[in-house]
């Protein structure tokens, strides 16, 4: 039998579904990292392990477990009680006090702490680690990881909405591994949960709201650091036009740390990097050469050649595709504008928003044009 791709679209979602039924996500941890021994300490309440001695063993605060891969399976020695040989650990939380951290391959640990079940498994070269966690506190760690701390409580809002929409428009991102997201930014970056009040608050305040488009479906909620003063269209960077991703007009980001920039090379490196792509015009002439953006543009334009910004920007590293290219005889100076892609929320934009006094709302309609936030409960 066949399986149509409605049907296959139906079942992701039900197993997706099922893994959040009670509130609780699956997060793989060190996943840009390839632990090979991982040292599970517990910072606070207990944990129980099942099924490998007489009885349920109990690890309470500073109690140590190091796990190590062994011949395909894992290795497992509690620091008071005898070592085993398992294919997979299950640790479960004994309330909601219960907290854990890691230390990979012997490194100093690095003081980020998690709450919620663990489990570990081998895979290849690794050992693969999953928190069982409540989507709230996990909400309020990615708002810590991307949007930093002593921020207003409206902007931490905002940045809560967009990171609760974005996971549930990708539970089954890693769903063909059994947990839903990864930890670094190939989904969200989560570096734990956080003791930020502020954070927390906002994030309980907000509890289930996400943003939706006309439709009602998930929007893509895109975000970058500073826009520059314009930030992008989604179809003049994803060739997707979003109704809800329009070019507008930013003043709120303009005096910010990030709205600004410079960087030079030199001149010969320019050419020869044009060339490369396929410029045949005058390497003597820098009017030709120069290019100056007073608004956004897509593409750099020397005489009849033309290049995409947004690739200029990744070969060579820059911090936006918002800048002018200006030559002078020995040099090349990229004098640009704002941090990142451009497309959707400009954070440094949305802080100084709601330092003045706009509400999560407001800022969210700035810069998403005709979205509804709403519980997730009305997502079609």
């Amino acid at each position: 039998m066949i399986m149509t791709s409605k049907l296959r679209f139906i079942l992701i979602i039900f197993f997706a579904a099922s893994f959040v039924a009670q509130g609780q996500i699956k997060i793989r941890l060190f996943s840009s990292k390839t632990p090979e021994t991982v040292v599970f300490a517990v910072t606070g309440g207990e944990y129980v392990l099942k099924g490998y001695h007489d009885g349920p063993e109990v690890f309470r605060k500073n109690d140590l477990i190091v796990i190590s891969k062994y011949d395909g399976r894992l290795a497992v020695k509690p620091r008071n009680s005898a070592g085993f040989v398992t294919d997979s650990l299950n640790l479960t939380a004994g309330s909601e006090a219960s907290s854990f951290s890691l230390r990979t391959n012997g490194l100093e640990p690095v003081r980020q702490f998690y709450k919620g079940d663990f489990s570990c498994l081998p895979d290849l070269e690794t050992l693969v680690l999953i928190n069982n966690i409540d989507i709230e506190s996990y909400i309020a760690g990615v708002v810590r990881a991307e949007g930093g701390i002593n921020k207003h409580k409206e902007y931490f809002k905002t940045q809560a909405i967009i990171a609760r929409t974005y996971l549930y428009s990708h539970l089954d991102k890693h769903l063909h591994d059994n947990y839903n997201v990864c930890d670094n930014t190939h989904c969200q970056a989560f570096n734990g949960i956080t003791t930020d009040s502020v954070i927390n608050s906002a994030s309980q305040e907000t509890r289930g709201m996400v943003i939706l488009d006309k439709d009602s479906a998930l929007i893509i909620s895109a975000f970058h650091s500073n826009c520059g003063g314009m930030t992008v269209a989604s179809k003049d960077v994803w060739l997707t036009d979003l109704p809800y991703l329009r070019s507008i007009a930013d003043p709120h980001c303009l005096n910010s740390r990030n709205s600004t920039w410079e960087k030079k090379i030199g001149f010969n490196e320019w050419i020869d990097y044009i060339k490369g792509a396929g410029y045949t015009g005058k390497v003597n002439d820098l009017s030709l050469l120069s290019f100056y953006q007073n608004k956004r543009w897509v593409d750099y334009k020397a005489g009849s050649f033309t290049m995409p910004f947004g690739k200029i920007r990744d070969d060579l590293k820059l911090r936006s595709s918002y800048f002018s290219v200006i030559a002078a005889r020995d040099s090349v100076t990229f004098r640009g504008k704002g941090y990142g892609h451009g497309v959707g929320l400009c954070q440094e934009g949305a802080m100084e928003m709601a330092a003045n006094g706009n509400s999560y709302q407001q800022i969210i309609d700035f810069y998403y044009s005709g979205v509804i936030i709403a519980d997730v409960k009305n997502v079609k």
